[in-house]
């Protein structure tokens, strides 16, 4: 059991807001899943370069980390934020080619973990308490238009921050996940026989990796995931977010709970209704569960 917490902001006065409104949808999913927690933010874009989600051991020194970098890509890379009482999350922009960009991190400290990298997304992750997690990365605080937060009851894979949701295996794409996929072994040999690496164990970052492979290919949102439910098995609801689309989709017996809020200003989907019940103008919002096996996707 997991919880899954997202907003898309139709209107943009809300973007300063997007963080104080994702806070309470994550504390009231914690006890769906109080071992680990991620959160996406896609904010505006880099007007050039990348930015890139890392983790790291407490007590890293960030500027010597970005200066090693840069030596090693032989581009400039710029110390952005950086977050937790340790400063153990940062991200690093850099106009640099983002394999070129993990291979170099993998070469200087490979102890650091690339979490994820886009022109708009920033994500953050923690294992212990979601509440926790919002309190000490300043959740609360972040500015964007979409939101795409996770709770994790680890089930069949490691409790780690790495293994945590969100996956963000391409630029501008994350995802998570509540459920299990009964043929994510099969599908993984198919990725791996393709040449796509895979940093985890974790059945959901196998759903995450086929979705990019299939966006790279020149699928819609849409259509990628409406792929991922002919050719992944199992008892989920997923919900996928790029730079300004979200999509939903639940496995054809609908065994995991969700629902989804809709008014003129937003589009929300949790696990369970009390994570919409705090957001402005709820009483007015169309509300409804998603149908089996039936894919929606919002832009803004």
């Amino acid at each position: 059991m997991c919880g899954i917490a997202c907003l898309l902001l139709k209107d943009d006065s809300l973007q300063s807001r997007l963080g104080e409104l994702m806070v309470p949808m994550v504390q009231a999913m914690e006890e769906r899943g109080a071992d680990s927690a991620g959160i996406a933010i896609f904010g505006p874009g880099e007007p050039a370069g990348l930015r890139f989600s890392l983790l790291a051991k407490p007590g890293v020194n960030w500027e010597d980390l970005a200066a090693d970098l840069a030596g090693e890509v032989g581009a400039d890379v710029t110390l952005g934020r950086r977050a937790g009482a340790n400063g153990t999350i940062a991200t690093l922009l850099c106009d640099s080619d983002p394999l070129v960009f993990s291979k170099a991190l993998e070469a200087v400290v490979p102890s650091v973990a690339l979490l994820g990298w886009g022109r708009s997304v920033e994500v953050l992750k923690a294992t212990g308490a979601p509440s926790q997690m919002c309190e000490e990365y300043g959740i609360g605080n972040l500015a964007g238009h979409i939101g795409l937060a996770h709770t994790r009851m680890a089930t069949e894979s490691a409790v780690t921050a790495e293994h945590s949701h969100p996956f963000v295996p391409s630029q501008d794409l994350a995802i998570v996940h509540n459920g299990s996929f009964s043929n994510h072994a099969t599908v993984r040999r198919r990725l791996e026989a393709e040449g796509i690496r895979l940093d985890t164990d974790n059945d959901s970052e196998v759903a995450a990796r086929f979705l990019a492979l299939r966006l790279g290919e020149g699928d819609s949102l849409d259509g990628a995931v409406r792929h991922l439910t002919v050719e992944m098995d199992g008892f989920f609801t997923l919900v996928v977010a790029t730079a300004d689309e979200i999509s939903v989709v639940r496995d054809a017996f609908s065994c995991k709970p969700a629902v989804v809020a809709e008014t003129e200003d937003y589009v929300a989907v949790a696990s369970e209704y009390r994570a919409l019940a705090t957001l402005p103008g709820i009483e007015l919002a169309k509300v409804f569960e998603p149908q089996p096996e039936e894919v929606y996707t919002w832009s803004r």
